[in-house]
């Protein structure tokens, strides 16, 4: 947990928070702006912003017990069928929403791993996997938040998705 013991638990935690709550502030001007209105732009920020605040660090001093791995997966899994959900709703969405979809996901996988090891198996030696769970849900946020702001596919992953939807649609064909 390198970026845990480098900058502290609660200023990752609250840098995050305070990303996603920029990025839907981002999304309100640009919503009253007219730009983006018929997406699920606002909502997915919304989603996001409200998601981290209920599972930052921050808030979990209001539980008496302390908040674990599980926890955060399970935040992440009602935030993703809360988007979800928002896109029946609006039948149209932006570049941004599929990598939210994709980053939760490895958060979710992230988190569910971490709790396996530490809570199932009850590692309390770190190792490499550790350092890959810190800088993984770190770099996930971060996109997502990067995503929510730029809403353009910067990794390519909607142009990925495209690429294999067509690939499979032609060998269903053939």
């Amino acid at each position: 947990m390198f970026l845990t013991e480098l900058f502290g638990v609660f200023s990752l935690s609250a840098f995050v928070v305070w990303g996603m709550l920029m990025a839907f502030f981002f999304n309100v001007f640009v919503y009253t702006l007219g730009v983006k209105r018929k997406t699920t732009l606002l909502l997915s920020s919304f989603i996001m912003a409200t998601s981290y605040m209920a599972g930052d660090f921050l808030f979990t001093w209001l539980s008496p017990v302390p908040a674990t791995y599980l926890d955060w997966a399970l935040y992440d899994v009602v935030t993703i069928v809360f988007l979800v959900s928002s896109y029946f709703v609006f039948k149209k969405t932006t570049p941004s929403f599929l990598y939210l979809i994709i980053g939760l996901s490895i958060n979710t996988t992230l988190f569910l791993l971490m709790y396996l090891d530490l809570f199932i198996y009850g590692n309390t030696q770190p190792w490499f996997f550790w350092d890959i769970y810190s800088f993984g849900v770190n770099i996930v946020d971060l996109s997502m938040i990067v995503a929510l702001i730029v809403d353009c596919d910067f990794l390519g992953l909607n142009k990925f998705k495209t690429f294999i939807h067509n690939s499979l649609k032609t060998h269903k064909l053939a």
